[in-house]
């Protein structure tokens, strides 16, 4: 059993509050979970308006399941408008 976690940390440009910046990520972690069925939260920059740290978690059988998964995840993520990655690590366990 592998798990892995994914942790980005992103800007919202066109967020004006933190109603707006939960609104985009609460919108990003519903999309993801449905489509991808991993677990997903906010772990950092609670208190900024434009930019967020998530972390996106994992488990499967092997290790490129999860680097398969991750690459989806990420080309996922970049094709939403609202969103920039500004950084992002995998780690595997």
């Amino acid at each position: 059993m592998r798990v892995g976690v994914l942790s980005l940390e992103i800007l919202i440009p066109g967020s004006s509050s933190l109603k707006e910046k939960r609104f985009v990520l609460r919108s990003l972690k519903d999309r993801i979970r449905k489509k991808f069925n991993v677990s997903m939260a906010e772990v950092g920059y609670q208190d900024k308006w434009q930019r967020s740290q998530i972390a996106i978690a994992l488990v499967s059988g092997d290790g490129k399941s999860i680097d398969r998964s991750f690459s989806l995840l990420l080309n996922f993520i970049e094709t939403d408008s609202h969103i920039q990655i500004i950084h992002y690590d995998t780690h595997r366990f």
